[in-house]
């Protein structure tokens, strides 16, 4: 089976990233049958990303994903891409991830992910 030009790694263990990324896959649906997106949860697969340098740690902190050339892709630039792939949300990817905008963007998703991270570390989830 040929890789989806889009792999999302995220983390169910995050209550929060799991309702997010469970309603981006039932938007997502068509595309998911068709082989253009895959979600996967990095915690059957700790090591998925090890060659690329991520650890478990730094994909339950932040969504990652591999693109179509064998690209990581981090954070902010993880939602934009699927944004642009899910129906009805391509102006998200247009607004939030434009050239003058992405930097503001990305400085946003960081701040709100580290917060969601030390939320979820308090709660024990990991």
């Amino acid at each position: 089976m040929p890789k989806p030009p889009l792999t999302v790694w995220y983390n169910t263990r995050c209550p929060v990233c799991d309702a997010g990324i469970s309603r981006q896959r039932r938007r997502l649906v068509e595309a998911v049958k068709a082989g253009r997106v895959a979600f996967r949860d990095i915690n059957f697969e700790p090591e998925a990303l090890s060659a690329f340098g991520a650890s478990l740690e730094d994909i339950r902190r932040r969504l990652h994903a591999t693109d179509s050339e064998g690209r990581l892709l981090v954070g902010a630039d993880v939602a934009v891409a699927v944004w642009r792939l899910t129906p009805g949300e391509g102006w998200l990817a247009s607004l939030f991830g434009n050239a003058a905008t992405l930097p503001l963007t990305r400085i946003a998703y960081d701040r709100f992910a580290d917060l969601l991270y030390a939320w979820n570390r308090r709660k024990g989830r990991w």
